[in-house]
């Protein structure tokens, strides 16, 4: 019963990070690793991922940054390639301590310079290869690519609806890059897939949910929330690691 009451609620933390607050995945594979091994978690959770990202994407179909993407998306490719090279020799502690860190020192720097809200600012190639290149790998070890992908998007100052369509179309096409990966390490199997089957309905409901909140939240606090909540899953990773 326990294991069903994390799953379910793991699910909904992922449903309602894909209807655009983020980083509250950041929480499901923790929980589910209290009843199962954390690799095991991973793979069981993509599943679910994938569904939320479908109907992630139907919510912001029309509200998202494509030059943002089309720098992001690509560079994210090359970080998932690389922690499939290195999934049996990277160990999963070293990265969390490397994504926390990254988090808490970008979410502390923007909670005392007091800079709520950015500026609006084009967004430059360069870092956005190098940080989409770290949020796809490590969102492929321990789906924790939103540290890295804030870091690079924050700053660009989009529009809270655009942030969050922005951040739903660009893991929606990271988790469906993961999934070949992830059948090669044998991540995925039958079992694993009858399990998030049913967690699809409540990760779907959370979705619709996580929409309606971007929607009614004030702009200010909107970005206020993802850059505590940023340094609270920052500093969570360190410490699980440490």
């Amino acid at each position: 019963m326990l294991g069903w009451t994390l799953a379910v609620i793991a699910a909904m933390s992922v449903g309602l990070s894909k209807g655009g607050l983020p980083v509250i995945s950041s929480i499901a594979v923790p929980l589910l690793a209290q009843v199962m091994n954390p690799v095991q978690a991973a793979g069981l959770l993509l599943p679910v991922y994938v569904v939320s990202d479908m109907v992630g994407l139907w919510a912001w179909r029309k509200d998202f940054d494509r030059r943002v993407l089309a720098i992001v998306a690509p560079a994210a490719l090359i970080g998932i390639g690389f922690g499939w090279a290195t999934a049996s020799l990277v160990p999963e502690r070293a990265v969390a301590v490397m994504v926390g860190l990254i988090g808490a020192v970008f979410a502390l720097n923007a909670i005392f310079r007091r800079t709520v809200v950015a500026e609006p600012r084009a967004p430059r190639v360069a870092p956005g290869v190098f940080w989409g290149a770290i949020a796809g790998f490590t969102s492929f070890v321990s789906h924790s690519g939103g540290p890295p992908w804030q870091v690079y998007a924050l700053p660009l100052g989009m529009s809270k609806t655009r942030f969050a369509g922005t951040s739903t179309i660009l893991f929606a096409f990271i988790n469906a890059a993961k999934l070949l990966p992830y059948y090669a390490l044998g991540q995925l199997n039958a079992d694993s897939l009858g399990i998030a089957s049913v967690l699809m309905l409540p990760a779907a409901l959370a979705v619709l949910a996580g929409v309606w909140l971007v929607r009614v939240i004030p702009q200010v606090l909107f970005f206020r929330l993802v850059i505590w909540a940023l340094l609270l899953i920052s500093v969570r990773l360190i410490w699980q690691a440490v």
